[in-house]
């Protein structure tokens, strides 16, 4: 009997710039993956302009089984995969779920590479972020959703009423 393949969410690192050409090679060879872009104004000598970039340079997700593994890293611009203990991580699904609600919903937020003690874990439970689990932290006098991503040191700064939320174990 044939074993279903396991797929998970893994994080690959790409040469500067590259984020979108290497999403752009991923979605011709048929490979789920995620790259989160935000927009934002730029300005030229002659011209502003909003474009959109990506939320953490130089990273992208993955969603793959052992089968297309090793085939993410032959695509042009792929440097390699996140790895901890010479091991690639898999993110958690609810992470990635996290996030794509985040900038799908417009939430406003700040991307922090800053590294915050652990705090009282929490889950929304009301709004268009429901459902998200983080943690509460305080910053400048303000509580926030943090959103960790630790296999990649960044966060995410989630500006949220604490009567929103409630703890979790």
């Amino acid at each position: 009997m044939e074993k279903t393949p396991e797929y998970k969410w893994y994080v690959i690192y790409t040469k500067p710039r590259n984020e979108k050409k290497v999403a752009a090679e991923l979605l011709a060879k048929g490979i789920e993956h995620y790259c989160p872009l935000i927009k934002t104004m730029r300005q030229w000598s002659d011209r502003k302009k909003v474009i959109e970039v990506p939320l953490f340079n130089s990273y992208l997700f993955v969603f793959v089984s052992e089968k297309e593994f090793f085939e993410v890293l032959t695509v042009k611009g792929v440097v390699k995969y996140i790895t901890f203990e010479r091991k690639a991580v898999a993110i958690p699904e609810y992470q990635i779920e996290a996030i794509k609600q985040t900038l799908l919903n417009e939430v406003k937020f700040k991307v922090s590479t800053e590294n915050f003690k652990i705090g009282q874990k929490v889950e929304i439970i009301k709004g268009i972020l429901s459902g998200v689990m983080g943690e509460i932290v305080t910053i400048s006098g303000k509580k926030q959703l943090l959103l960790r991503i630790e296999n990649i040191g960044y966060s995410l700064l989630i500006n949220i009423s604490q009567s929103d939320t409630k703890i979790r174990n």
